[in-house]
């Protein structure tokens, strides 16, 4: 049992003895003492005073007595005002410390048959670009997301919805067929996502040249817009794709193709993977069909120009267009295709959309849509919505081929943290190899440490130069720490010093006594991270813990420590530390170098 559930447990026995009330032991939750206030942890009593009858101090005081008297984990106590603060008995930090060490994957749950499973959807990536830095921060989030929802003991499927058709993706196949001159990744030496994005851009530049042609000979934007022959050959191949014409259907495929090998190579470098992909080509129809279904159960309407909406208005929405005059679909359909796939293939109980802020509102309706169409999950899902990223240089068009691409902002992270690295000596006695594979670590845990450190829902600046700094709250000060247990656990490995020792020969310094205390905090900090989706709680949480240990070990011996068994306490300590920056890291997808 925690020292959480211990003091929990406790104070609901005073309550019962002092004034009759039965309360439940796990709605009574000691919060960390402030560190201006003497105590360990602190428990609020205002929510007692009606069964006492007495003033807050008073309460708070009674309590305190009581706890002194009846549990050997309370050493002492004070109060200020209707603040409670209890000092623990130092002998039973030790054992909290013991069992942390002592409990395979402290803080996590395991999932059994009962679990619920969670599908989370994350990345939805175009066919017609590479993954850009917005795509690095939703993948990161999802990525990180199934990690804690793992974590806190639920199934879970990660999903991906490739957006693969489309007036955009016939843009970038046009620009192939007039200006590619039957290039390949092959023969230019590109990725094939890149090589793709290529042609997107190339598209754009025509295209705007075009109209600033017509429109020196006398036109409107708008009449511009409207008469320009290469927007019109980018629509009659997209008529084509849909009435499955297979000669575009095959130059179709084959690009996509090169996209998707570039993906993969980029999801890998960034250690982001899914259980299943599901492509809007095969989702769109799926949703028709169910919007049609819809319509004949009187759930939509039909309008005169023979389009379908739903009437959101008594939900305090407004009409939603969901099939266009002409038949089409448009992205609410195509979302509820995919919902309808997904189902059929999964047993959900919850379904988690990491999509942009922008997109709210959209969700909201699908939200309505599918509860009205029969998804049992769909009146209740989520949908993670997070802020916009940018770099200190300003806001990225990928039309316009000033995009930050995922793998130019990966190559240029990794070369940053081995230049960094290098000046600072942390790369001295490695081979290259070495150095190689531990500046790749430290420069994608620094962009990804950079990115989850934030609150989601807020938009970001993200700094390449700021996120590789060995001090402050970034990835590689956490994994340096790390790196800096690994190398005292083998020194100590090597002369055999062990981490058994005597509970009662180890007298602990509040220093040591806070640290076991953030230590024991994980297991709470787990369990908030997976009740409100947010990787930044574990970021956060793990920064401090390493700033605490950080000033614990300039402070006091380790190794050279004389008493045998004060230097295993803190030996033990130590690995702790390193067995949960470990884990916490572990949520957030960034890995651990084990020499720095």
């Amino acid at each position: 049992m925690s020292i959480d559930n211990i003091i929990s447990s406790a104070v609901a026995d005073a309550l019962k003895a002092l004034y009759g009330l039965e309360v439940a032991a796990e709605s009574i939750v000691p919060q960390t003492t402030k560190k201006e206030f003497e105590g360990n942890l602190t428990v609020v009593v205002f929510p007692f005073l009606r069964a006492s009858k007495k003033s807050p101090e008073v309460t708070a005081n009674e309590i305190g007595e009581y706890l002194v008297q009846h549990s050997d984990a309370v050493k002492a106590f004070n109060v200020i005002k209707g603040f409670l603060n209890i000092t623990i008995e130092p002998s039973f930090w030790v054992n909290v410390l013991s069992h942390i060490h002592s409990v395979d994957n402290f803080g996590f749950k395991e999932a059994d048959k009962d679990s619920e499973l969670v599908m989370i959807e994350y990345s939805s990536p175009n066919t017609n670009k590479p993954l850009h830095l917005g795509h690095v921060r939703n993948n990161l989030l999802g990525f990180s997301l199934s990690r804690i929802m793992s974590a806190n003991g639920y199934k879970v499927v990660k999903t991906n919805i490739v957006n693969d058709r489309g007036i955009h993706i016939c843009k970038s196949m046009l620009a192939w067929q007039k200006w590619g001159n039957g290039a390949t990744p092959e023969s230019t030496g590109k990725k094939g996502d890149h090589l793709i994005g290529d042609f997107y851009v190339a598209f754009d530049q025509h295209y705007k040249a075009e109209l600033k042609e017509l429109e020196a000979k006398g036109m409107s934007k708008e009449e511009a817009e409207a008469a320009s022959e290469l927007m019109k050959e980018a629509r009659e191949m997209l008529r084509r794709w849909e009435a499955g014409d297979e000669e575009v259907r095959s130059l179709w495929r084959t690009m996509n193709s090169w996209v998707y090998a570039g993906f993969d190579e980029t999801y890998k470098r960034l250690g982001v993977d899914f259980d299943k992909i599901y492509y809007e080509s095969n989702t769109y129809l799926e949703g028709k069909e169910k919007v049609l279904e819809g319509l004949e159960k009187g759930i939509m309407y039909r309008a005169e120009d023979n389009s379908v909406w739903a009437d959101l208005t008594a939900d305090g929405l407004d009409h939603k267009l969901l099939l266009r005059s002409d038949g089409t679909s448009v992205y609410m359909t195509q979302d509820i295709g995919t919902a309808k796939l997904r189902y059929q293939d999964y047993p959900i109980d919850k379904m988690i959309y990491v999509v942009g802020n922008e997109q709210n509102y959209h969700f909201q309706v699908l939200s309505l849509l599918l509860d009205k169409l029969g998804f049992k999950w769909g009146k209740d899902l989520v949908h993670f919505s997070y802020g916009m990223v940018e770099l200190p240089e300003g806001k990225m068009k990928s039309r316009e081929g000033t995009v930050v691409d995922a793998d130019d902002l990966m190559d240029e992270m990794v070369n940053q943290a081995k230049e960094t690295s290098a000046q600072l000596g942390k790369l001295d006695g490695c081979s290259q190899e070495e150095a190689n594979r531990i500046s790749s670590i430290i420069g994608l845990g620094a962009l990804k440490y950079f990115i989850l450190k934030v609150d989601p829902r807020k938009n970001m600046t993200f700094n390449p130069k700021e996120s590789i700094d060995f001090n402050g709250n970034t990835g590689p000060f956490i994994q340096y720490t790390y790196a800096r247990i690994q190398s005292v656990l083998r020194k100590a490995a090597a002369d055999n010093i062990a981490m058994t020792f005597d509970v009662n020969g180890v007298e602990l310094s509040d220093k040591e006594i806070s640290l076991i205390q953030r230590l024991a905090d994980f297991e709470g900090v787990v369990a908030e991270a997976g009740k409100t989706y947010s990787p930044a709680l574990v970021a956060n949480y793990v920064y401090d813990l390493v700033k605490e240990y950080n000033q614990f070990y300039h402070d006091y011996q380790i190794l050279r420590e004389s008493n045998e068994n004060v230097r295993a306490f803190r030996l033990m300590l130590s690995a702790t530390v390193g067995s949960i920056v470990k884990r916490a890291f572990w949520m957030l997808g960034i890995d651990v170098p084990e020499r720095m």
